[in-house]
């Protein structure tokens, strides 16, 4: 059965990166002029070349993202609904192998940290869990699904990877959009960070969104996790992931979040640091690759550079998240997946995106769930 292996298997990492590095300043002035971008533009825009432009890239980002989204910008906040995991990940403080209090919440508790959420004003919740088919599988997400569909317009869950069947059983129960990271698609580094668990098939998560695709899911959400490999590769093989998933199941939705290695129990050093000038500079890429994508920005970023990246090309926002079971409202000590670097309120988030002549849309699609 065809997948996204079969496009991937043709492509070489080192003759990838090679490809990227050896992008002139000529293929960089080309893809900024070229009114449609295709994956060798995306190469020289995210290359090294491409430096001397971040500024020339950022207003044409701005200019395309204006023109599709106008100047608005979606809130959303993440929901911990457990921290148990079977999988051995180095960089995840939720990893099978760290000992920490485990905690899943249970239905009262799930509906406690529901009240919090919607006292802050949002409508589209993400619901993140660890990987732990036992305490944690399709039985617990459907009837979590089931216990807070009426209480918000969508549902996305970030969790461990699904059959077709059981994807098609979540939205039949209101699931509406689902994040899997890749977090690298090379294969051998992969390995390394993925030693132990159902985590660790590459193939398994790498055809995920294939069987998303087929399930008929209306959004799907990609990304890698920066930090664990050179960030130039792991941005094209996530850019040419997308191209494929957007040809192969056209009516399907994308999104893609740019995640950095943060500070967690058990901590992992990146092997490649990712700038902050990097980061805006991918950003633009993906705006100028394709001006539909939606882009996300987590609290993972500092203040000051999620209020900076806002009007260059970011759709999405989180605030005030809690990376923890309960953390909002059931067990706000509870030990966190990752560290947080932006802070402030949903207020104080809300705030600072008025300021900068953006509407914050808290609802911009329903299931209708009764």
């Amino acid at each position: 059965m065809s997948s996204f292996t079969n496009t991937f298997n043709t492509y070489n990492w080192d003759d990838t990166l090679q490809s990227i590095f050896s992008k002139t300043e000529s293929d960089v002035l080309r893809a900024l002029s070229n009114s449609k971008r295709n994956l060798e533009d995306f190469k020289a825009l995210i290359s090294p070349a491409a430096k001397p432009y971040l500024e020339d890239m950022a207003q044409l980002s701005r200019a395309l993202t204006k023109k599709r989204f106008g100047n608005t910008i979606q809130m959303y906040s993440p929901m911990y609904l457990s921290n148990e995991c079977q999988n051995i990940c180095t960089y995840c403080g939720f990893s099978m192998t760290n000992k920490i209090p485990r905690r899943t919440l249970t239905d009262a508790e799930i509906l406690k940290e529901v009240a919090y959420i919607k006292s802050k004003g949002y409508d589209h919740i993400l619901l993140v869990t660890g990987e732990a088919n036992k305490t944690v599988g399709v039985e617990y997400i459907k009837n979590a699904l089931q216990l807070i569909r009426s209480h918000f317009s969508n549902i996305t869950i970030e969790v461990q990877p699904l059959d077709q069947k059981d994807y098609e059983e979540l939205i039949d129960n209101g699931l509406f959009a689902v994040l899997v990271y890749q977090e690298t698609y090379h294969r051998d580094e992969y390995k390394k960070h993925h030693p132990k668990g159902k985590k660790s098939n590459f193939n398994y998560r790498l055809e995920t969104p294939d069987r998303l695709g087929k399930a008929g899911i209306h959004k799907i959400g990609l990304g890698a996790l920066f930090g664990l490999e050179d960030w130039r590769a792991d941005s094209f093989f996530t850019a040419l992931h997308l191209k494929y998933l957007q040809k192969t199941y056209w009516k399907t939705k994308y999104s893609i979040s740019f995640p950095r290695l943060r500070p967690h129990s058990g901590g992992l050093d990146p092997k490649v640091e990712m700038t902050d000038p990097d980061l805006v500079q991918l950003i633009c890429a993906f705006r100028l690759l394709d001006e539909d994508v939606e882009l996300s920005m987590s609290t993972r970023e500092s203040e000051v550079f999620r209020n900076n990246i806002v009007n260059l090309g970011v759709t999405s926002i989180s605030a005030e998240s809690k990376t923890n079971p309960g953390g909002y409202a059931v067990a706000p000590e509870s030990l966190e997946q990752f560290e947080i670097s932006d802070e402030r309120s949903t207020e104080a988030v809300a705030s600072m995106l008025k300021s900068k002549g953006l509407e914050v849309v808290w609802k911009d699609w329903a299931n209708n769930w009764e």
